[in-house]
């Protein structure tokens, strides 16, 4: 039998198949298997272009503006920090 190992599964990801898997009193990697398997064994799972797919989930961010003039705009609505107080001498 083949092993699979996951790295750098977000956080809220592992913490929806944990909530999952404890629902259905599985384990972790029994939840994972029959995710896997249901998703598999359904009809109409096949995508004719997943990266298009994938891309259309994701969205886009759509501006006419230079970078130069969006930098500008992200550095014009940023506002000083005050969580080390005025003048303590580590931060200045």
């Amino acid at each position: 039998m083949a092993t699979l190992q996951v790295r750098d599964l977000d956080d809220r990801l592992y913490n929806f198949l944990k909530t999952s898997a404890r629902q259905q009193n599985r384990s972790i990697s029994q939840e994972v298997i029959t995710m896997i398997e249901r998703y598999l064994n359904s009809p109409g799972t096949a995508v004719a272009n997943s990266t298009l797919a994938f891309l259309s989930m994701s969205g886009a961010w759509k501006d006419d503006r230079s970078a130069e003039a969006i930098i500008g705009d992200i550095r014009d609505f940023r506002s000083p920090s005050r969580r080390f107080g005025a003048d303590d001498g580590l931060f200045d």
